[in-house]
């Protein structure tokens, strides 16, 4: 096992990127907290036209959020195993894997709700004659 030191500023940065990781999640879950209040103003205004900007928005957080949760720890671990710190490394890519099993739920309801599928085809509208020569169309 190859025991050299760790790089001499692997630690400082790797507690800087952890920090700029939970500032970076508090601003996004910050952003969230908003757009929810922006909501229940909208809900109990007399207007109530932007229900659909809002879940819009609401949908590009959470998939901004789901990947900063998972995203900063992966790199923080590829930083701390550059910098010779293999168990600060590991610790971060389990939580980055834990984060990641929550947070891909999340992420795909709110890629559904960004990208709905297409409407489904609509039903034939043409009239067909039947055997025996019955037509029942609609309207006629």
């Amino acid at each position: 096992m190859d025991r050299r030191p760790a790089a001499p500023r692997a630690p400082a940065v790797v507690a800087l990127l952890t920090v700029a990781w939970f500032i970076g999640g508090l601003v996004l879950l910050g952003w969230v907290f908003a757009i929810g209040l922006e909501g229940w103003a909208d809900q109990h205004s007399n207007q109530g036209g932007g229900t659909d900007a809002l879940a819009r928005k609401a949908n590009v957080v959470l998939l901004l959020l789901a990947a900063e949760v998972v995203v900063g720890p992966v790199v923080i671990a590829v930083v701390a195993r550059c910098g010779l710190l293999r168990r600060t490394a590991a610790v971060y890519l389990v939580i980055a894997l834990g984060l990641g099993v929550l947070a891909v739920p999340v992420a795909a309801g709110a890629y559904r709700d960004l990208a709905p599928p297409p409407p489904a085809a609509p039903p034939p509208t043409r009239c067909q004659e039947h055997s025996g020569g019955d037509t029942r169309c609609p309207g006629g």
